[in-house]
């Protein structure tokens, strides 16, 4: 797998939000502000990275049979740092996020790429596909945290702008509040999905063609 591959993987084609639909619950409950996508999604991208490096280092001494308890426990330890480093140098930030700091010890993204790709492939590798994956992670964060909170706030770059208030876009009143509600992270997010689809189904419609070719 070459690194090109591995990186529109990340961003594009295998992207843990839009595409394998991992890490749901951050996605939803947090992106209201630019800020707090940001530093979930760097949050997320370091974890993921630094636990796949240990995780593929590990591989081939860890029994089978206790894999997951073993890679939970590596992830655990990186996201205790995380939060620690975050409560010290960002509190406002940690305040923001609250448990799903936390809670990116259970999230689908970090397990499911230590058990289907780091234990199964080399540090490099691994560390590549932590930092691709995350990016994707990140990238998909901000664009709906941009969205959400122009459409339900009126403003943009909240907690990092104009003082953390964010630059005033539209004017107070017209902003749809419902968009920085949960139904609101629901169809952001069902709008994105979409759009990804969309641009990918060229390359599945090629792929599909190959494989008819080849049958």
């Amino acid at each position: 797998m070459n690194t090109k591959k591995q990186f529109f993987d990340g961003l594009i084609y295998q992207n843990p939000v839009t595409v394998q639909l991992l890490g749901m619950c951050s996605v939803l409950a947090i992106t209201t502000t630019l800020f707090n996508g940001i530093g979930m999604g760097i949050s997320v991208l370091i974890i993921l990275t630094c636990a796949n490096v240990v995780i593929s280092l590990i591989r081939k001494i860890v029994p089978g049979k206790i894999r997951i308890a073993c890679y939970i426990v590596v992830i655990a330890g990186f996201v205790t740092v995380v939060d620690l480093l975050l409560k010290a140098y960002l509190p406002s930030l940690s305040s923001s996020l609250g448990l799903f700091i936390p809670l990116i010890v259970v999230n689908c993204i970090i397990l499911g790429r230590a058990e289907s790709f780091a234990s199964k492939n080399s540090v490099g590798r691994s560390a590549l596909d932590g930092i691709f994956q995350g990016l994707g992670y990140t990238v998909i964060l901000i664009v709906m945290c941009i969205i959400r909170e122009f459409l339900g706030n009126g403003t943009f770059g909240g907690g990092i702008l104009n003082g953390g208030d964010g630059i005033r876009i539209l004017e107070e009143g017209l902003p749809a509040l419902g968009m920085i509600l949960p139904v609101g992270g629901f169809l952001t997010l069902a709008v994105v999905i979409a759009a990804m689809q969309y641009f990918m189904r060229p390359k599945q419609q090629k792929q599909d063609e190959k494989e008819e070719v080849t049958e």
